[in-house]
């Protein structure tokens, strides 16, 4: 019998590169994003090269009904999810002085209220048939400041300190939680948002199948913390021991260019 997973942020980017990834392996899919007509498009292909069975569900996690649509999904118990990766998520081209608030709460909306909520809906049938996993897209952002970016590095702080959590509460029940932290990688997401990416080395971009491999590789052995990228790596592992007012600065010239 084929797993079936549901991902969030579905036809675009790292959301797309698992889509892909889990349709080559057999597995069924449950695609969420906001526009019809590019999920239909998807599934199409999907379907005609890989026979799986594919539902799409349109929703914008921004908004409560959003959110409630993909929660009644994940209840119900006639057709488990197996794997839940909340994907979903978004910056903003402005940092916090020239953001409007209502944008910095829709972005919190979508990169924390969602992946609480949905997390919520789908652990306890997990936990109750003693299988299943999730894997939370956080960022290396969430490890170091970031002036240009200060909610949304607060925000998937907030996704890996949660899937942390969240796995040593489920550690002996059979569910596997992992906190996926990219660094840059190559995908739409900079473009939609209207982030520029100049002052950015080449050696710190990946691409978003080697993202997904990495990150669907971790979560099969058990790790909570996924960081694709030995650069990354590095630098995560290496932020934890340097002074923060030396990291504060590192971060600025990098976001900067400098």
């Amino acid at each position: 019998m084929s797993s079936v997973c549901l991902i969030t942020g579905a036809t675009a980017g790292i959301g797309a590169a698992f889509v892909g990834q889990l349709a080559r392996e057999g597995s069924d899919l449950v695609l969420v994003a906001r526009t019809q007509s590019r999920l239909d498009e998807q599934a199409e292909e999907l379907r005609a090269r890989y026979g799986v069975a594919v539902q799409t569900i349109p929703a914008d996690l921004s908004t409560d009904a959003g959110v409630a649509l993909i929660e009644s999904r994940l209840t119900d118990s006639s057709e488990p999810i197996d794997l839940l990766i909340n994907n979903a998520g978004f910056g903003l081209p402005a940092d916090f002085l020239d953001s409007a608030a209502a944008d910095e709460d829709r972005m919190l909306a979508v990169n924390v209220r969602a992946v609480m909520r949905l997390t919520h809906a789908a652990l306890p049938l997990m936990v109750e048939r003693g299988s299943g996993g999730i894997i939370n897209v956080s960022s290396v952002a969430g490890s170091v400041p970031t002036a240009t970016g200060a909610t949304y590095a607060a925000s998937k702080a907030w996704v890996t300190s949660f899937t942390e959590s969240l796995s040593m509460l489920v550690r002996d029940k059979g569910v596997a939680l992992t906190a996926l932290c990219p660094g840059f990688t190559r995908t739409e997401f900079h473009g939609r948002q209207g982030i520029s990416r100049g002052g950015v080395p080449e050696r710190m971009w990946l691409e978003a199948g080697d993202v997904v491999a990495t990150a669907l590789r971790d979560h099969r052995r058990g790790a909570v913390i996924s960081i694709p990228g030995v650069q990354y790596k590095v630098s995560v592992h290496g932020a934890r021991f340097i002074p923060r007012t030396l990291l504060r600065w590192a971060s600025a010239r990098v976001t900067s260019g400098t």
